[in-house]
């Protein structure tokens, strides 16, 4: 067993403890509170005088398919030869020997939520999974987590190159529609299949995929930069009656309304960038707290490699500086992000039963300067004090 005494405990699961204690038993969180004893051969991690929070959880990157420094040979995130590609899986693509991942979990992010790009109107299965490992099948949290669909210019841009559909703004929604539409007819044939096996449709990788997402069993992650594309996402999952997050959602600041009319659930980022194309007009790190102080749950996203994983925590804090409540930018990339994306069983506070994937920090963990001391996935220490 192991116990962290004494710390600066934030929980993000209500409340905090300025002296508290976490027992970890078996990789999962036992117990969390003051004053807390811990068996006779525990070991004990002196916390005082530091702060001790969940693991960071980026909700939207693309670590591990972009690898670093390679170009073209690890560029394996966008399959550009089709704008449908459903089937297309993160696990297959993702090296977790990527020297990021590495680099994010010295800077306390413990979970990733990573995948295909946004070249495809659809264009894969994302994954939930652990910073620390050396097998893709030993980091997953949870796959597949979501359908990666994309709206607005990336699809457009990429495919007019090719002179193929889509080139408009109608033609990928279109495009989307008529997809789920298959789905959907898939569906009913698998159904009748259960009860006639003569009539079980053949295999077909692309529309299996969708019916997880028509089932509602995951949801369709849709890359939404400008307001109407924004709304547009809104409109097609309610017309298939499928759940979505809105992923990037940069100029949600300017239909908040809407967006709390429609209980959205909203990933921002990547904000430390350049405006690198003309649907990033209106990026500002304001777009965070005032989504937040709309009532809106808010999740803040690196796009890695857009901003490099590690970072996630400096947007956090440049968020704060620009008017978000401190505390909602920690939810930001804690539990904000696990309960957005569907793992929040498993991560994103400090809670008993929950995975004990833990930092400690030498400082507030919005501050820049602060490090990392300890980090802790799945109960297992992963970084020490230097």
């Amino acid at each position: 067993m192991l116990m962290i005494k004494g710390g600066k405990v934030l929980t993000m699961a209500g409340e905090d403890y300025e002296c508290g204690d976490i027992l970890v038993e078996g990789g999962k969180i036992k117990a969390v509170g003051e004053n807390l004893q811990a068996p006779e051969g525990t070991r004990v991690i002196d916390a005082r005088g530091m702060y001790v929070m969940p693991g960071i959880v980026d909700p939207h990157c693309h670590i591990g398919m972009w690898e670093d420094g390679m170009g073209f040979e690890g560029a394996d995130g966008n399959e550009m030869t089709d704008p449908v590609t459903p089937e297309l899986r993160a696990i297959d693509a993702i090296n977790p020997e990527d020297r990021c991942f590495k680099e994010a979990l010295e800077h306390g992010v413990t979970t990733v939520v990573t995948g295909p790009g946004s070249a495809n109107v659809i264009g894969g299965q994302f994954v939930a999974m652990k910073t620390w490992g050396r097998r893709i099948d030993d980091m997953i949290l949870k796959e597949p987590l979501a359908v990666k669909v994309a709206f607005g210019e990336n699809p457009k841009r990429v495919y007019n190159s090719k002179q193929k559909s889509p080139t408009t703004r109608m033609a990928t929604a279109a495009i989307l529609r008529a997809t789920l539409i298959k789905a959907q007819e898939y569906k009913k044939k698998l159904e009748r299949g259960k009860t006639d096996p003569d009539k079980m449709p053949e295999r077909d990788l692309k529309l299996e995929a969708l019916v997880k997402v028509l089932n509602r069993e995951i949801p369709l992650k849709a890359h939404a930069h400008r307001a109407d594309d924004i709304l547009t996402a809104i409109r097609i999952a309610k017309e298939f009656d499928v759940d979505i997050t809105l992923d990037h959602c940069t100029e949600g600041h300017l239909i908040v309304d809407y967006l709390k009319q429609e209980n959205a659930k909203v990933i921002v980022g990547p904000l430390f960038s350049e405006r690198s194309k003309i649907e990033l007009r209106n990026m500002t790190f304001k777009a965070p707290g005032i989504l937040s102080k709309a009532g809106i749950k808010v999740a803040m996203m690196t796009d890695h490699p857009v901003i490099p994983e590690q970072h996630l925590a400096v947007c956090a804090a440049i968020a704060v500086r620009e008017g978000m409540d401190e505390m909602e930018a920690l939810k930001s990339i804690t539990i904000n992000a696990a309960e957005i994306t569907g793992i929040a069983d498993r991560v994103g506070s400090l809670e008993a039963g929950k995975d004990a994937d833990i930092v400690i920090y030498d400082g507030h963990p919005l501050d820049f300067r602060t490090k990392a001391v300890w980090v802790f996935v799945n109960g297992e220490a992963v970084k020490k004090p230097e």
